[in-house]
């Protein structure tokens, strides 16, 4: 242990040394090449203490791992993930290594940092084939936790925290419930509705953040809901029915001027849309909304709910 501390306070430290850990290196690859990994490591060592350069603290750590002392190879590669500008065969050798020890989900996170990065990394896109295959066969307690918590969390009644009387009243008319709710809301979509103005913006902004969470992040482009019920809606009608765009309604120009606001351009958008979000939208009212419906309801469609 008192050999890690040594590392890891000499990585980064103030006694750097740029030449003198090249030299280091350089009689480390000399070592390893006389099949002395031993002493190579040593040479390694000095170098990672005498420098930041990640080519060294990767060559230690590398060495380590094949050399069985796992621990600090992991501590080590951790480091070098943790930079602003991760190594990527860091983040593919820590991958291993956390599988090696069950740790699926932390395997498959450094995994998907590389693959974001480069999709086409073969050696990525081989080990997270294992990964996945080993998710598959690992119950991951860590990961059922953090899930569990994520959905108690966004279960949570918008009425749990102290808002304005004018916002709650808008979250209710809306049918917004929960936090979960408000994550698949965009701040447009809030500013279009009645008596919705920027101040109660702020405090449902300022109310999310304290959860770590912000509006509109369950959207992908649109809606993740949205796209799972668009989804849906391919099996009730055809998508060249769904792609029609709104004007074969033929609708009131109120209702038109409403659809506009919501950036509505098609039945099958339309049809992900509820309610509540029609309604909230200014001179919007009961006689736009049956008519909306009723001419929806001619292609087989209609608005959906939130449950």
């Amino acid at each position: 242990m008192s050999d890690v501390l040594d590392t890891m306070i000499g990585i980064g430290g103030a006694s750097q040394d740029p030449q003198a850990a090249l030299q280091h290196y350089d009689a480390g690859k000399t070592l390893l090449e006389e099949g002395n990994r031993i002493k190579a490591i040593d040479e390694f060592r000095a170098a990672a203490r005498l420098s930041d350069d990640a080519v060294f603290t990767f060559q230690l750590a590398y060495q380590l791992d094949l050399s069985g002392d796992d621990d600090e190879a992991v501590q080590l590669y951790e480091q070098l993930c943790g930079r602003d500008q991760p190594h990527i065969n860091s983040l593919i050798n820590l991958a291993v290594l956390y599988e090696d020890r069950n740790e699926i989900n932390r395997a498959e996170k450094c995994l998907r940092q590389v693959l974001d990065t480069q999709p086409s990394n073969a050696r990525a896109r081989l080990f997270m084939k294992d990964v996945q295959a080993s998710k598959d066969m690992y119950y991951d307690e860590e990961q059922a936790r953090d899930v569990a918590k994520r959905n108690a969390l966004l279960d949570t009644p918008v009425t749990d925290f102290e808002l304005s009387v004018r916002a709650r009243n808008c979250l209710k008319k809306m049918q917004i419930r929960t936090l979960g709710d408000l994550l698949k809301i965009t701040e447009a979509e809030l500013l279009s509705y009645k008596n919705f103005g920027e101040t109660s913006l702020v405090e449902i902004k300022t109310m999310l953040a304290s959860k770590g969470l912000r509006l509109g992040q369950g959207l992908e482009g649109h809606s993740r809901v949205r796209k799972e019920i668009y989804e849906e809606l391919k099996g009730k009608a055809p998508e060249a029915v769904l792609n029609k765009s709104i004007s074969v309604l033929d609708l009131s120009v109120r209702a038109r001027k409403a659809l506009q606001l919501l950036n509505i351009q098609t039945l099958g958008d339309l049809a992900t849309r509820t309610e509540a979000e029609l309604m909230g939208v200014k001179n919007f009212g009961a006689t736009s909304l049956v008519e909306t419906k009723a001419k929806l309801a001619e292609y087989g469609l209609e608005l959906r709910s939130l449950d």
